[in-house]
């Protein structure tokens, strides 16, 4: 195995200038460690936790070793969910900056079998009166994560997470849409064609932004009415792609209007060679988020459409991947729409299923009611009081 190594860094932020330590790893692979704001730290300081930092990853824990850090055991989590669970390079990312703003200054230099339930309790309570309970949950759901973890490790033979109240989060019974007139409207409104284009292909392919943003034009096929999603952008560096949010591939039915507007896209003077990103700047490169975002929230007030939908929630662009959604289930079986959407879960699609069309249910319905009536008290009729009761 590879020699531990490591240095502190300082990255400025708009807050001020913040202290990480940027190791390796025994198996060679890139550590990254927030310490703080520079100003809350000495030198000395830093550098000593920079030390502490590299002799906890060089070596490895035994089984039974109740010294082990929390601070450890979540680095080694981290490292685990990226390189053996693969998971997204923004799921990974989200997780850290989870870990490092709210697990690890709380508990990092603490061993974990110092942590206890009421710990674990005053933690959730302060966060959730300071943080959404969403936040709240996610937070305690990867401490839990890391604990059991450390579990199977041997790190730790009690889990404080598993004990602690759960955080329960309901999810919304309704989001934002647009109809498919509304659409074209919006997109007839935007100041440029590939504004318009990418409106109407989020809208009626229901493609992430982070996949629109990694489109390319191999990825359209128009003599199959395909649109392959391969790849998703996760970052704002534009070589940070990966695979799309499920991990695995799949393909989207291109419908006449969505293939209209990405002809007429293919016909620019540059970038449409297969390779080519389908959506990019001036110079050929990836899109950025708040730029295209802008650009639907402009197009909707050209349109003098209100984002206010009735939801109790402003329409934003993922709510063109709603809008999809609710067209699908309408033409499609559930699993079919379950994969063009790429869920990993048939339960997230469910959320859709109350946009079905119920002709069918509606119309048996409307037969017993029918029925009922040949079953009436005749007119004339008296009716005694136990009757009336």
């Amino acid at each position: 195995m590879a020699r531990v190594t490591g240095s502190l860094i300082v990255v400025k932020r708009q807050s001020g200038p913040v202290y990480f330590i940027k190791a390796r790893d025994r198996d060679g692979r890139q550590v990254k460690r927030k310490l703080g704001p520079v100003a809350e730290w000495s030198q000395k300081r830093a550098q000593d936790a920079l030390r502490d930092f590299l002799t906890d990853l060089g070596r490895v824990p035994d089984r039974g070793d109740d010294t082990v850090t929390f601070g450890y055991a979540a680095t080694a989590w981290l490292h685990y969910v990226e390189h053996d669970r693969r998971r997204a390079p923004s799921t990974v990312r989200d997780y850290r900056n989870t870990v490092e703003r709210y697990l690890t200054p709380r508990f990092g230099d603490r061993p974990l079998s110092d942590i206890s339930v009421d710990d674990v309790e005053a933690l959730r309570g302060e966060l959730l009166a300071n943080l959404s309970p969403r936040t709240t949950q996610k937070t305690m759901v990867l401490l839990h994560g890391i604990y059991r973890f450390a579990g199977r490790r041997g790190w730790t033979k009690v889990n404080p997470a598993a004990e602690a109240e759960r955080v329960t989060v309901r999810r919304r019974a309704e989001f934002a849409v647009l109809s498919p007139a509304e659409v074209q409207a919006v997109a007839r409104a935007t100041e440029t064609k590939q504004d318009a284009a990418l409106i109407l292909v989020a809208a009626f392919t229901g493609l992430r932004l982070g996949e629109l943003r990694a489109l390319r034009w191999r990825d359209v096929d128009f003599a199959n009415r395909l649109v392959h999603v391969r790849r998703s952008h996760y970052g704002a560096a534009s070589a940070e792609e990966g695979p799309p949010k499920s991990g695995q591939a799949r393909s989207v039915p291109l419908i006449d209007v969505a293939a209209t507007a990405l002809d007429g896209l293919s016909r620019r003077k540059d970038f449409v060679g297969p390779s080519d990103r389908v959506f990019c700047d001036a110079g050929g490169e990836t899109l950025n988020d708040g730029a295209i975002r802008g650009a639907l929230y402009g197009a909707l007030e050209a349109a003098e459409i209100d984002r206010d939908r009735g939801t109790g929630k402003a329409f934003v662009f993922h709510d063109l991947r709603h809008t999809f959604g609710t067209l699908a289930v309408q033409a499609f079986a559930l699993s079919d729409v379950q994969a063009y959407m790429g869920h990993a879960d048939i339960g997230t699609t469910m959320i859709y299923v109350h946009h079905t069309p119920q002709h069918a249910a509606a119309d048996r319905l409307g037969l017993l009611v029918a029925d009922s009536d040949a079953e009436r008290v005749p007119t004339g009729t008296r009716l005694s009081e136990s009757d009336v009761i």
